[in-house]
């Protein structure tokens, strides 16, 4: 089953809020005209029989004359009779003709219990409202102690609402009507963006070109936002596959080398035995291929990982662990505090960052010179800094220094290039981030609960 449209959508929730509103409304306003219809009509009964119950009061012999009883309620002609004490008729007025107002229960509690009171009866087929109240017996005459009763047709009240219900459905329906197409309207040129960014989109997908941008709409709303958001997330995509192809291409021509050298050493083996010198080679080789795949499978596997969320941690173990994996002993710690420095990490991920900063100094500094280890921690912020007694980075290489596969100009041996870009990732993985000053490297992390704390 094909799924309705978004525009389909919206313009039946908005004729079905129309058409609920209305209906609503159309009782209310319904209800409402009925009770002051009737309310109406209840007054100007009772206010013609109070006249009739005056005149009976004070002239009754008028009662008898003809036209004394004729009388218009809201242009319909209302209907008078007057009985005496038993019931019998006495007066009655012109409009009823021959007919007789019938004996309704509030005329027989008017007879019986004098009182008064209102009621619904038919007079022949049309439905009438009535009003019968006691005569006083002041002034004598045929009607004293008797009823007068009025009534009026409720035709034209019937009819008024009637007409009132039809113009609310007439109005209700035409409302739905409108609403449902101003709906279409509305959600047909506020989908406009998001079409041609659905279009967009697809072509991005079809040709898988990252490089392209989607029609930003020139407005401030939803969509504008959207569309931002969209191309801020396609120029990160595209940054990642930039850096991921970079990476590649380095990590092939890293690989290459030792492979090549591994290739040849295997062949001479092959052909001329194996002598010391190729054997020697070919472990070198070894040893240098398993470290840079173990580098690769540590920066991949940093890269995948979500930003950390670990237990405290003391950078002073952390730097004890790294100052003992050199082997040649020449680092040492120093703390710049009487207790623990505390960070929310990783531990294992911390020691390889340290780890990597001290061989980083082992392998460029001076032949023999001294590696420092500081921890320490102020306003909030935790570091850890390793440097050797060599002049350093430069400026301008300092600024490439944790690019993945950066060697700098000088630099001997077999490293990679992947070690101090693997301490960048661990950092800002853990909020934090890595700086070089000369000679020195440093990882600055939030501490745990933002203090020092004393030592156990």
């Amino acid at each position: 089953m094909r799924p309705i449209a978004l525009r389909a959508r919206v313009a039946a929730a908005a004729a079905a809020a129309i058409v609920l509103a209305v209906a609503l409304l159309g009782v209310l306003v319904v209800a409402r005209l009925d009770r002051q219809l009737d309310r109406a009509m209840d007054r100007g009964l009772r206010a013609r029989a109070v006249d009739v119950a005056r005149l009976s009061a004070s002239t009754p012999k008028l009662l008898t004359m003809p036209g004394a009883l004729e009388g218009r309620l809201s242009g319909s002609t209302l209907y008078v009779q007057v009985v005496d004490r038993r019931g019998r008729l006495v007066s009655r007025s012109g409009a009823l003709g021959s007919r007789v107002l019938p004996q309704a229960p509030a005329v027989r509690r008017a007879l019986v219990g004098r009182t008064a009171s209102y009621g619904d009866a038919v007079l022949g087929s049309e439905p009438v409202r009535l009003y019968a109240a006691p005569l006083g017996a002041t002034g004598g005459g045929a009607a004293a102690g008797g009823v007068v009763i009025v009534a009026g047709t409720t035709a034209e009240n019937a009819d008024t609402l009637r007409g009132t219900r039809r113009i609310v459905l007439l109005g209700g329906a035409a409302a739905a009507l409108l609403a449902a197409a101003l709906g279409t309207l509305l959600t047909g040129r506020a989908l406009r963006p998001l079409r041609r960014l659905s279009a967009d989109a697809r072509d991005v997908e079809r040709t898988g070109d990252v490089a392209r941008r989607l029609t930003t709409p020139d407005t401030a709303d939803e969509v504008g936002d959207l569309a931002r958001t969209l191309n801020a997330m396609l120029a990160s995509l595209e940054r990642a596959r930039e850096a991921e192809r970079r990476f590649v291409g380095d990590a092939s021509h890293e690989l290459r080398t030792p492979m090549t050298a591994l290739r040849g050493n295997a062949a001479y083996v092959a052909r001329h035995g194996p002598e010391p010198e190729a054997m020697a080679d070919i472990e070198r080789d070894v040893a240098r291929l398993g470290a840079l795949l173990d580098d690769l499978l540590a920066l991949a596997r940093e890269d995948a990982a979500a930003p950390a969320i670990g237990e405290p941690v003391d950078l002073l173990a952390v730097a004890r662990v790294a100052v003992a994996a050199d082997p040649e002993g020449r680092a040492t710690v120093v703390a710049a505090g009487d207790g623990p420095v505390l960070v929310a990490a990783e531990g294992h991920a911390l020691e390889r960052a340290a780890i990597n900063l001290v061989h980083n100094a082992r392998k460029h500094g001076p032949a023999g010179g001294a590696i420092t280890v500081e921890v320490g921690a102020a306003n909030g912020h935790a570091r850890l800094s390793v440097a050797d007694e060599g002049p350093g980075l430069g400026p301008g290489d300092a600024d490439h220094a944790f690019d993945r596969f950066w060697r700098g100009p000088g630099a001997g041996g077999d490293g990679s290039g992947l070690g101090l870009a693997i301490v960048r990732v661990i950092a800002e993985r853990h909020g934090g981030r890595v700086r070089v000053d000369g000679p020195r490297f440093t990882i600055e992390l939030p501490t745990s609960h933002g203090t020092l704390k004393d030592r156990p």
